[in-house]
Parts: structure tokens; sequence; C-alpha cells
């Protein structure tokens, strides 16, 4: 027999209370590329929003894996890890990382929700709950710690002093990671006079699909021809700015909808000459990042977290309260850039074999072994 012990692998138990697809994405692509960790996941289906946020920690009350030890728990920003900590003592001794894919203090209203301070609350106190909050984006970061600094001056006593100073010192930025396979090199020129124009996000109010309109409105009013591919996924209820575009703009559509294939997708972010964003909320805005590493364009606004990675040649200015003026930008921006094409800007930075390193770093410094830097 050897006299050496046999190496244990850290067991890390990674928790996701909302496992939409980003999410999903994210949590699968951690756990593949840190091997040198025994994982253990536990995830929730994502409908029933704001259930999902209040009631995990009871969803997950009688779940075997919260009753075992681990040496480490992360767990994302859907996730009560106050609640999850209260109903599993021992829990509030195992240090604990939270990813906050999002925060609430700035997802936009659209309207049709139940007002409630309920998803703010889960996301602050389980902030505070945590030894570590990594956020994707310094956007995001910075718009949870503003949110949450506004909110807390609205209580009207009883909170302890320096909250979020301490707060921020243990937020840490570590975005999701691009996989290497969509860093490309463009194999054709950009199509200047008749661009490919691809919108690559969720069909949801807050990705602003009628600025998409309008702005389309704008370059055909211009004499601008391009071609256009909308997809991303789909839901029950849609904004009406989808129909409109798809019968206006039908014999100029190359792909519309949800492409079920990921080879497929990544074929058109390949084709593809201009990646278009039109958001109002986007905490990372990972469709934008695929399509510059793969050799995309990008044309963005000037808000949100796209000042970290789209060059400023390349947004337009932001008018978050009129669309028609923001439209009239966007539209003169593209027609400048088609003019005269800028060099290509690849992301390096949000490369998984960058970033994996990152994460290894982060997670082992939680367990002790380093230093968070």
């Amino acid at each position: 027999m050897s006299s050496h012990l046999p190496y244990h692998r850290p067991r890390i138990l990674l928790l996701s209370a909302y496992d939409a697809g980003s999410h999903q994405r994210w949590r699968e692509q951690l756990v593949a590329s840190q091997p040198d960790f025994h994982w253990e996941v536990l995830a929730l289906p994502p409908r029933f929003f704001r259930w999902r946020i209040r009631g995990n920690a009871l969803t997950w009350l009688q779940e075997p894996a919260l009753k075992a030890s681990h040496d480490l728990l992360i767990a994302t920003s859907m996730v009560d890890l106050a609640s999850l900590k209260g109903f599993h003592p021992h829990l509030a001794l195992t240090p604990t990382i939270l990813y906050m894919h999002e925060n609430q203090f700035a997802y936009p209203d659209s309207g049709r929700q139940h007002a409630s301070a309920d998803p703010k609350i889960v996301n602050l106190y389980s902030a505070v709950a945590a030894d570590l909050v990594l956020f994707n984006s310094v956007w995001n970061r910075d718009s949870f710690l503003e949110g949450a600094g506004q909110f807390l001056e609205k209580i009207p006593d009883g909170l302890p002093d320096g909250l979020i100073s301490s707060l921020r010192e243990k937020s840490h930025v570590v975005p999701v990671p691009i996989e290497d396979r969509l860093f490309l090199e463009r194999s054709t020129a950009f199509n200047v006079q008749c661009p490919h124009l691809l919108w690559n996000h969720r069909w949801e109010y807050d990705k602003a699909p009628d600025r998409l309109l309008r702005l389309l409105d704008t370059l055909s009013a211009a004499g601008q021809d391009f071609r256009l591919s909308v997809v991303g996924e789909q839901f029950r209820n849609q904004p009406d700015a989808f129909n409109l575009i798809h019968e206006r703009y039908r014999e100029r559509i190359v792909h519309w909808g949800f492409l079920e294939s990921r080879a497929d997708y990544d074929r058109l972010l390949a084709e593809a000459d201009v990646a278009i964003s039109t958001a109002l909320h986007d905490f990372q805005g990972l469709s934008v990042l695929e399509a510059m590493a793969s050799g995309c364009m990008a044309l963005t606004p000037d808000r949100l977290a796209y000042p970290e990675y789209v060059p400023a040649k390349q947004r337009y200015t932001s008018y978050p309260d009129d669309p028609v003026a923001e439209a009239d930008a966007a539209a003169g921006l593209l027609r400048q850039l088609l003019q005269q094409p800028p060099e290509s800007c690849v992301p390096q930075a949000w490369r998984l074999s960058e970033l994996q390193k990152k994460y290894y770093k982060v997670i082992s410094a939680t367990l002790g072994q380093l230093t968070v830097s």
C-alpha cells in the first residue's frame, strides 16, 4: 500500500435556482472547465419567477445534498442564500460565493409585474450572507451597489453601518466566458453595400425590438440596403414589434426565430456582418460578445455593459427616453461604419481559456488557498 494519502478534490455544491439559458450555460461551463474540484449541482427550472426567487430555499428544504458537508457553496443570484443557511445551519460555516448574473435593483419594470420588494431583498440578503460576490460585468456590480444604496436610504431605521462599503469590498467582476471555438478569423470582407444585420437577443420588451423596427425604418428611408436575421429565445407573449418587422421586411430576412441547432447559430454568427443591440437592459451582453468573437462588427447603444468591450466608435448615442432620436443616431453611425469599416475588435479577455484561470483562482481563494486580486 502507498504511504501517501489519496488526493482530496474539494467538494463544491453549485446551486442555480432559476436555471434559464445563460445560467445553465454558465454552470455547465464552470463545472466542465474546473476538473480539479468535485461538483454537485442542484438546479430548478426557469418558470414562476416570483415564487422561484422567494421559495427556492423551501423547495430545497429536504434536499439530501444540502444536508451533506461541502468545502464550498456557489449560488446564483436567484438563490435565497440567507434563508438557505438558516434552514441548514451547517452551511452557515461553509465558504460561499454568490454569482450575480443580474441584479433586481437594475431590472426594468415591464409594467405587467406585481410590485414587490422581495426580489431585491433576496439579492441584498444573499450578498450579505456570501463571503464573495462575483458579477458578470462592471455595470452589473455598480448598478447593484448603487441600487441597493438607494433602496436602503428608504428604510426608516435599524440599518448597520457601512453595509454598502462592506459589500463593495467583497465584490469582484468575473464575466461569463465565451467558448474558444467561437473565436474565428473572418474569412470574408464586410458587405458594405448590403450588410447582413443580426439581432440575436431574447424576444422580450427589455431588448427593445420596437427600437430595432425604428432603426430598420430609418435605414430603409435613407436608401440603405440590408439583409436581416432576427433570432433568439421566444416566449408565448412577445412584443408586437416582431410581427411588424417580419411583415415590413419579409423579403430581406435570412433567418427568423429560434435556431434549434447550436451549429446553425454558430454559422450565422460567422456569416453576419453587423451584430445590433437595441437593449434597454443587458447585464453582460453574451450575444454581442459571441458575435464579436466570430468576426461581426458590433453596433450598440452607449450604455449598460457595452462600453466595457464595444469600441466607442461602434456605440451610438444613448437616448433611453427618446426612441426616435436613438434610431437616427444608430442609423447614422451604421452608415458611417459601412463607409469606413473599423478594424476587427475581438474580446480576447472574455475567452474561456483565459477566464477559467480566473475562476480557478477565485474558487481556490475562497477555499483559503490563494488571495483574490
